[in-house]
């Protein structure tokens, strides 16, 4: 589901139609060769993972020790064998843990101490317990939309009325830390079509080989090319018709320059998984593969996987999906190895939401709130979970209402903030990047190193 300011985001993908994100786009440029004299020589990357439909972290990390507690509610429409499940130790949580089935690479870097999870993350106005919510405490607009929730996971913002909400946190992020990229190829980039997240004020996001059709080496093709390239020359005398050119244009150069970088790249040896999200990963891949060509120190990617809104036959589906995530992830994480850089990326996961922890009928569950997330890579104190793993009882204390919606105890502000420090952001800087991060108490989650 997508809003309709999100639709004509999405339509931006066609040439010039990026004009829609900002009028001033076509500045960034300038911008980011202005700051090149405070580049840093070492390199980061950010791979966020967005699970669109809202992933059921209450099958993806099970109790192990209180297994019973998860079974006695679950049932046997929703519920995961206990033998099945792939065994982790949590020793901040004092307690075994288990992740889905179908996480088999996901656990294989776990106990490597590679990956950890973010236990009861969501949106939040501020922090809040069942008390205070039952009794009308401000919360994020519209809970358990679909578009809301989406919107609010991609911006940080949880009110339609602040002004924030036009930009992605990971644009806003990619502002900050434009400086110490040396070139001005884009530093965020989407696999994944124009996702809010990657909007920034300034920056936006790149879409690899959805800038151009139709034209190929052909002398009759760069002939039409170079036409092209002078209509947008061509001052039309309109603000907004020149802003359109001007990111068309840069559009262009910056096609060609990822092109002619990739093709005097050598060749991945990392095989990854068909599918969307494997063919998403190989992309990034392969830029990561060019990123000193780019000129690029920082850079923060998107890809993203669908389906996730499991209604009914939950089971079969998030089992399908979770095989995904986790074949593509585990060959991403190994590229990075490849390429000598797995302890300069970390890749994590945005969801809208969680689900209710009792069963919806069919074999499914219903749209809910805080869920627990996966952050990967070198770089991550992995083999822990962070945050606090809620309270599974119907009513009970974490509950939102009587269905297991879990009131989040760890806001996307401070997962965020966490994730755009290691990158590189200032602390002075984090609060432009999240405007609400002052209401919460852990800036830096610490999973990082």
């Amino acid at each position: 589901m997508r809003t309709r300011r999100e639709f004509f985001r999405e339509a931006a993908c066609g040439l010039g139609a990026a004009a829609f994100l900002s009028t001033f786009d076509r500045f960034s440029r300038l911008e980011a060769a202005a700051g090149a004299t405070t580049a840093v020589s070492d390199y980061r990357a950010l791979v966020c993972l967005f699970l669109f439909g809202g992933n059921d972290g209450n099958n993806t990390v099970v109790p192990y020790d209180d297994y019973a507690s998860y079974q006695a509610v679950r049932g046997t429409s929703l519920n995961i064998p206990k033998a099945d499940l792939l065994k982790v130790d949590a020793p901040s949580q004092r307690a075994a843990f288990g992740l889905h089935p179908s996480l088999p690479e996901i656990q294989a870097l776990y106990q490597q101490g590679k990956a950890a999870v973010l236990a009861n993350v969501g949106t939040l106005a501020a922090p809040v317990t069942r008390d205070e919510y039952l009794g009308g405490a401000t919360r994020p607009d519209n809970l358990f939309s679909h578009s809301d929730q989406q919107g609010q996971w991609q911006t940080a913002v949880v009110k339609a009325t602040d002004p924030a909400g036009q930009t992605g946190w990971g644009g806003r992020t990619a502002d900050a830390i434009a400086p110490l990229n040396a070139g001005s190829f884009p530093a965020v980039i989407s696999a994944s079509g124009i996702p809010l997240f990657a909007t920034g004020v300034t920056s936006r996001p790149f879409v690899p080989g959805a800038t151009l059709q139709g034209f190929s080496s052909s002398a009759a093709s760069q002939a039409r090319l170079a036409a092209l390239r002078k209509l947008l020359t061509l001052d039309g005398g309109a603000t907004l018709v020149g802003a359109a050119n001007g990111v068309a244009s840069s559009a262009i150069d910056d096609s060609g320059l990822l092109n002619d970088a990739l093709a005097g790249a050598p060749k991945l040896n990392t095989t990854f998984p068909a599918g969307t999200l494997g063919t998403q990963l190989a992309q990034i891949a392969s830029i990561l593969s060019v990123r000193s060509a780019l000129g690029l120190s920082r850079q923060v990617f998107f890809a993203s996987l669908g389906s996730f809104d499991t209604h009914t036959d939950e089971l079969n589906a998030q089992g399908t999906l979770l095989t995904q995530v986790s074949h593509a992830v585990g060959a991403f994480y190994e590229a990075t190895v490849e390429l000598g850089i797995a302890d300069s990326v970390t890749t994590f996961t945005l969801s809208d939401f969680g689900r209710t922890f009792q069963p919806a009928s069919g074999g499914g569950s219903d749209h809910a709130w805080g869920s627990h997330h996966l952050v990967v890579g070198g770089a991550v104190k992995g083999g822990d979970f962070y945050g606090t793993y809620p309270t599974l009882a119907l009513g009970g204390p974490d509950d939102a209402s009587k269905e297991g919606r879990w009131i989040p105890t760890t806001s996307v502000d401070e997962y965020g903030a966490t994730l755009a420090r290691w990158l590189g952001v200032p602390s002075s800087g984090l609060s432009t990047v999240f405007p609400n991060l002052g209401r919460f108490a852990n800036p830096d989650l610490g999973f990082l190193t």
